[in-house]
């Protein structure tokens, strides 16, 4: 617990040493309106939404042992806090989706980080559409509530394929200008919409190769949404090509924070780590209770 508590002042200091970038803590008991219908009518989420999805991975070499890569992505968000309490089911029209288009670079056997991106969140009036064939896996559907600019940084630990490892967390972190944001859907703890805000949002997902990806994904998120070109696209089978490209299943926690001014990429980088270290040591304390 020590070291935690010294991981995030570090990221306290970081964020604001140069004095042009102000950040409160990761957002607790903050709300959040699937329908978009206003802090009173919102549920109120402890620390995170439960993200879901699958992404499509294009690596290029770039040296004998480096590789650029392009990730293009689909989320569905149902619930928060895995708390059981499912969006469209709780919440009229309040289905959830997301897109996720970035890239970056990595080294075979070693680690990969992003350099930019964008992630696109959704509000469907219609439930059910997400792993349909409309637009993009059902993902892009509906009202685009919110939208993040990625930041450098983030990634994780990839093998000697460039696929993350087993289990392997992978770390966003990204940006939303005031504006960015929906009114209506997002609000602070005190009841403030986010809409007026910059936030900063951290993705900590765990990431798995899948092994036979189903048509429909490879249709919608390969062929359509990523542009491939390659086999099942549209004639041929499509298989993964290991150091080339492959499926992965993806699910995990999405954060947010509010800034006065945007940190610096660096400083992000930092606070994300206090925050990942800070979640494993809550995980693990949770497990001991068990």
């Amino acid at each position: 617990m020590k070291f935690v508590k010294q991981l995030i002042c570090a990221a306290a200091l970081a964020l604001g040493s140069t004095g042009a970038a102000i950040a409160e803590p990761v957002l607790n008991n903050w709300v959040f309106n699937p329908a978009g219908g206003g802090f009173k009518s919102g549920q109120v989420i402890n620390e995170y939404l439960d993200i879901n999805g699958n992404a499509f991975i294009q690596l290029s070499r770039t040296g004998t042992t480096s590789f650029s890569f392009k990730e293009t992505a689909v989320f569905n968000i149902t619930q928060a806090d895995s708390n059981g309490k499912l969006f469209p089911l709780n919440y009229r029209g309040g289905n959830i989706t997301a897109t996720f288009e970035a890239s970056g670079s990595g080294t075979f056997s070693g680690a990969f980080s992003f350099s930019g991106g964008t992630i696109r969140m959704y509000q469907n009036p219609t439930n059910g559409q997400y792993g349909g064939t409309n637009g993009f896996y059902g993902a892009n559907l509906g009202e685009m509530i919110a939208e993040f600019n990625v930041l450098a940084g983030g990634g994780g630990l990839v093998d000697a394929t460039g696929s993350p490892v087993r289990n392997g967390q992978v770390s966003v972190f990204a940006e939303a200008a005031p504006g960015k944001l929906d009114a209506g859907y997002f609000f602070n703890s005190a009841g403030r919409d986010l809409s007026t805000s910059s936030v900063l949002a951290f993705a900590f997902t765990n990431a798995n190769t899948i092994g036979s990806p189903t048509k429909r994904l490879v249709s919608e998120v390969a062929c359509q949404f990523a542009g491939f070109t390659g086999p099942g696209c549209p004639i041929g089978t499509y298989r993964n090509r290991p150091g080339e490209y492959f499926f992965l299943g993806t699910n995990g926690q999405f954060k947010l924070a509010e800034v006065k001014e945007v940190p610096e990429p660096g400083s992000i980088a930092l606070f994300g780590i206090a925050l990942l270290a800070a979640g494993a040591v809550s995980r693990k304390r949770k497990a001991a209770q068990r």
